[in-house]
Formats: structure tokens, C-alpha cells, sequence
């Protein structure tokens, strides 16, 4: 290298120096890594040929130390790190192993709120203690969807990206496997409310009224096309996401086992693919958004703006035009009613109906576990009888425990007022 000056050999592998291109006299060591072709070089802070010695030893049995102990020996910020682990996934996506979108989503995560969060400090330096704080960090410093709180689903989604990048370092041995993080902050379930039944017919009934009052060409389109949306939603359980990819080529008309007209729709999304079964009754609905569409070749998106682009947000703000006439924006949690609870709803009025958790799991494109964790309630309410069952002569024996504590309380009361009138002295006669 052209600009070391006074070079000095220690011993093998380490040498002391100085640096020709800076303002300054003080020297530097540079060690090299056994059975490595890597070197580590320290600014040693002294100008002092001896003591620039003493000094490359110690960093030399230090750097010796901490490969013999699997210690990290370069020092590298999270955020180089974290690019890093992006650039990976997105070498993985285009490999065909992940989606591209799992791809764009970890490098919008790191770009943003990670880098913001630690991205400035020593991987080595990232403790558990952080990666517990991160939760109410986010909140203090971030705005969710449409200036609301931040989701604790999105924390969930940032935290585990967090953590695989903490992972990644350990597996390059950036950081000891000690630096993994255990477990996840607790945070409170993040489902959203589904309709109920009356709120669903509600919403089925306002809806039309709704359309009806449209006064512009453009705002009868959207109005009915947002109406027809939302019923082949509640009547499907499509992600929004699979919703968006869905094209005319993959709706086909079959029969089931008993001869009964049915839907059988292809959709894709979240990196997986599958088919669901629809009642007629959306295919009715699906003829009146053809009838709306003006693209409906095969190949064409399903759900599209007025000019026949695909729609993008799905008619977000029409759907919360809609909520907000039919006073159901926010449900019993006081959350805010997004397209996602058309699928709550769909799944809510199916496991009513008695359809078995496993076949829903299958229909929906999601395991059991989460219909079991999501849905429980719903099986409660569904077998409210058994839940119930015998409960009249538990009312009947709450109502003699209660008859029988007023009468005792009332006894009470009464001795009380006795001895009240008893400890009173009796007034002075009047001479």
C-alpha cells in the first residue's frame, strides 16, 4: 500500500506502521488472521515507536483470543448487516425460493424503521434488551396505516426480520450464537372484528341505498363496483392480496357431488398458491362486475379501476365511504374495519354454519391452529346450549344463596338498630 511509511515487522503476521496520508505521526498496527487471507488494522494512538510495539501485541493476543473463541473480530453496524441479509432475499427471490414481494417487504423493513431503530450501531452491541424495547419504541416514533397506531401484526412482521438478520450475523459469525434473541414480546391479538349477521344484512341493505344515491357517472361505477367487491369477499374468504392477482381465467364454472352449480376459483398470493369453492350466488356477482369491467379478457385483473386497470387498493377509500354511511366502520374493539374483515366475516359465518375447522383451514389457505386461535369464540357462541346446559338450576340455586344472604343481612341490620336505641341515653326530665 503506497501510503504506509516506517514500516516495522513485530513478528510474523503483525506489523506496525505509519500513514503517509493523514495529518499525524502516530502509528498503526495491522494484524493478519491465522489460516485466513484477512488482516485487522488499529489505530494504536502513539506516536511512541516502543509503546506502538506493546500495544500490536496486545491487539495481536487479543485478535488471536477471539478467533480461538469464535469471537467476532470485525466490528460491523446493524444497518451493513441488515443489507446484507436484504440483498440475500432478494438473491433468494429471484432463485424462485421466496417471493419477490417477501423480498421487497424485508428491504422496505430495513430500509425504514430498523435502520432508524439500530441501524447505526455495532452488531455485536444489539442486545436483547433492544430487541425487547422495540415494540413501544415503534409506537413512540411511528404512524400506523392512514396515520393510525402501528398494528402489533406489523411489529410482529419488523421483529421477525429483526431477529433473522441477528441470526444471519450469527451463521456469517459476525456476532456469537449467544447474541440470538429468545422468544417474542407479548403483544395483544391484532384480529380485527368481523360483521355480525345482522350487521353483514345491514350492511347488504344500506348498500344498495347507498348505490342509489350515487349522482355521478364515476360514483355509480365505483359505488356499485365497491358493493359487488365486498359480497364476493364475504363469500369467498379471499385475502385481499389474492383478490388483486385474481384474473378472469381463473374462475371456472364445475358441479359438486350432489349436481349443485359451484365456483371453482384459483387465486394466489402470500408466495402460495390454491383453489376455493364458491357458492353460484358469487358468480352472480362476479357477472355484474364483467358487466361493470372494461377488461375481461382472461388475462385481465378481475378487480379493476373505471378505465380497466387493475386496482391497486381495491377500492379502499369507497369501502370506507360505505362503513362509515352504514355506521360499521369500527366494530366492538373500536378498531377500525379494513377490507381483511370481509375475510374475518367469511370464516366467522362458516364455522357457525358447523363447517369442520379442518376443511375451513383448507378453503381459507391457513392452518388450524390459526382458525382455533382466531375463531375460538366462535365455537362458543355456536354450542352456546352445551356451554349453557343446566344453567336454569344453577339460576335457581344463586337465587336461594341471595334470598337467603338478604335475609340474614336484613336480621343483621335490625339487631343493629337494638342496640342502637339501647346505648342512647334516655333525655333529662323537665322540672
Amino acid at each position: 500500500m503506497k501510503f504506509i511509511t516506517d514500516k516495522e515487522q513485530v513478528k510474523a503476521g503483525l506489523i506496525i506502521f505509519r500513514r503517509g496520508d493523514v495529518g499525524h505521526d502516530q502509528f498503526y498496527c495491522r494484524v493478519r488472521l491465522r489460516n485466513e487471507d484477512r488482516y485487522k488494522t488499529i489505530s494504536l494512538k502513539t506516536s511512541d515507536r516502543q509503546t506502538a510495539r506493546d500495544l500490536a501485541m496486545d491487539h495481536d493476543a487479543d485478535i488471536r483470543f477471539r478467533v480461538k473463541h469464535d469471537v467476532p473480530v470485525f466490528n460491523r453496524p446493524f444497518s451493513q448487516v441488515a443489507t446484507e441479509y436484504a440483498e440475500a432475499q432478494q438473491r433468494r427471490a429471484n432463485a424462485g425460493e421466496v417471493s419477490q414481494a417477501r423480498a421487497m417487504n424485508v428491504k422496505n423493513k430495513v430500509d425504514g424503521p430498523l435502520n432508524a431503530y439500530v441501524g447505526s450501531t455495532q452488531v455485536h452491541l444489539v442486545s436483547q434488551d433492544r430487541w425487547s424495547e422495540y415494540p413501544l419504541w415503534r409506537r413512540e416514533n411511528g404512524v400506523g396505516r392512514r396515520n393510525g397506531i402501528i398494528s402489533d401484526s406489523t411489529i410482529r412482521i419488523e421483529m421477525s426480520i429483526f431477529a433473522a438478520i441477528m441470526n444471519f450475523a450469527i451463521a456469517k459469525k459476525y456476532v456469537p450464537a449467544s447474541q440470538r434473541f429468545e422468544g417474542m414480546p407479548k403483544l395483544k391479538s391484532g384480529r380485527r372484528d368481523e360483521f355480525t349477521l345482522e350487521e353483514y344484512r345491514k350492511l347488504h341493505s344500506v348498500g344498495r341505498k347507498w348505490m342509489k344515491e350515487a349522482t355521478t357517472p364515476q360514483g355509480i361505477w365505483y359505488r356499485q363496483m365497491c358493493y359487488n367487491f365486498i359480497l364476493i369477499m364475504c363469500n369467498t374468504g379471499m385475502r385481499p392480496p389474492e383478490a388483486k392477482n385474481l384474473r378472469w381465467k381463473d374462475i371456472t364454472k364445475a358441479k359438486d357431488k350432489d349436481g349443485t352449480d359451484i365456483l371453482v376459483i384459483y387465486v394466489r398470493g402470500k408466495g402460495k398458491e390454491r383453489k376455493l369453492i364458491a357458492p353460484q350466488s358469487v358468480g352472480e356477482y362476479l357477472e355484474r362486475v364483467r358487466a361493470l369491467s372494461k377488461a375481461t379478457s382472461p388475462n385481465d385483473a378481475v378487480f379493476t379501476i373505471i378505465n380497466g386497470k387493475p386496482a391497486v387498493w381495491l377500492y379502499r377509500d369507497t369501502v370506507e365511504e360505505l362503513l362509515k354511511y352504514a355506521k360499521l366502520r369500527e366494530g366492538p374493539s373500536g378498531i377500525p374495519r379494513t377490507t381483511y374483515c370481509f375475510r374475518h366475516t367469511y370464516a366467522t359465518f362458516r364455522l357457525s354454519a358447523g363447517v369442520d375447522v379442518y376443511i375451513l383451514a383448507q378453503q381459507m389457505g391457513t392452518s388450524v391452529k390459526m382458525i382455533e386461535q382466531h375463531y375460538g369464540h366462535v365455537n362458543t357462541i355456536k354450542h352456546a346450549d352445551r356451554v349453557l346446559m343446566g344453567i336454569g338450576g344453577w339460576d335457581a340455586m344463586h337465587t336461594e344463596m341471595d334470598a337467603e344472604f338478604d335475609k340474614q343481612e336484613a336480621k343483621a341490620k335490625s339487631v343493629q338498630a337494638i342496640k342502637a336505641k339501647q346505648l342512647t341515653k334516655p333525655p333529662r326530665s323537665k322540672r
